[in-house]
């Protein structure tokens, strides 16, 4: 499960487990988490966070989307 960023209390990350999905970030706070498909930025699951947070997180994961896939594909790689 590695952890790709953390910024202001929220941890960016994704599971080993996933790499049967197209690439995506988990972001998770707390209780609050959310998935985010890398291709196009659109929002797969949302647990408890709220639309101004998931407004600032996707300006995040839009800024580090080069690095998210890069790290993707380099854990995913068969």
């Amino acid at each position: 499960m590695p952890t790709l960023l953390r910024w202001q209390g929220w941890r960016f990350h994704f599971y080993s487990y996933d790499r049967v999905e197209p690439a995506h970030v988990h972001i998770s706070k707390g209780r609050q988490e959310l998935k985010v498909w890398l291709a196009n930025l659109r929002v797969a699951s949302n647990k408890r966070c709220s639309d101004r947070e998931i407004s600032v997180i996707l300006r995040i994961v839009s800024e580090n989307r080069d690095a998210f896939l890069e790290a993707w594909d380099e854990h995913c790689r068969d």
